[in-house]
Parts: structure tokens; sequence; C-alpha cells
């Protein structure tokens, strides 16, 4: 796989269309990751795009976003399953709570930063 951020690779004029191609599918994570909210399957599906799309992006500044994208989704999961399980302790609709804000967090500041062109710091 050629490094998508070398300047060898990038047209006279333009944006390399592999690296927009892989910019349009780090934006449609996030909306499935968005979408998740409502409808829960999009978060699974977001995940499964990342892990298929994870080599093409590679040596660029949107593996850094992949990354994100990738742990926001299993941290998420694993504060869920633990918020679920303790909510008999009434503890749980906390940790449900903050589980969802860090969520929301982690979706806006990507977004953010990939509208800027803005790798993600891990």
């Amino acid at each position: 796989m050629q490094d998508l951020s070398s300047p060898n690779v990038t047209p006279v004029g333009g944006e390399d269309p592999r690296l927009k191609s892989a910019k349009t599918i780090t934006t449609v994570i996030y909306a499935l990751q968005a979408a998740s909210f409502f409808v829960g399957i999009t978060g699974l599906v977001a995940i499964i795009i990342n892990y298929v799309k994870l080599s093409d992006v590679q040596g660029t500044w949107l593996a850094s976003h992949f990354r994100w994208q990738i742990r926001t989704f299993w941290f998420g999961l694993l504060w869920g399953i633990i918020g679920a399980f303790t909510i008999f302790l009434l503890v749980g609709y906390l940790i449900l709570l903050a589980n969802a804000v860090w969520i929301i967090y982690r979706i806006v500041r990507g977004w953010l930063n990939l509208a800027d062109n803005k790798p993600m710091y891990i």
C-alpha cells in the first residue's frame, strides 16, 4: 500500500482522491456512531467498517481518527456493559449517563478535528 500522506501521490491542484475517499469513509463512520444512539446497529456497522478499512489509512493522518473511533466503540461498549450490570445498584444509571456524555464528546471532538483536517491525539 502506498503512503497516502506522501507529497508524491498528491495530484497537482488537488487532494489525492484516495485520501479524499478515506476522509469520506471516516466521516461516514462518525455519522454511524452518532446514529447508534437512535439505531444501535449502526455502531456495529461503524466498527466493522473501521477494521475493514484500517489498512487503507495506515500512514496517514486519518489513522489517528480510526484509532479514536475504534477506542470510542470498545470503551463505550465496556462501560455500557458495566453500567447495565450495575443498574440495580443505581450507580449504573450514573455510569450509563457518563458513558453517553463521553461517547458524544468523542464523536463531536473527532468530527470537528476531521472537518479541520487535523489528526486526533492518542
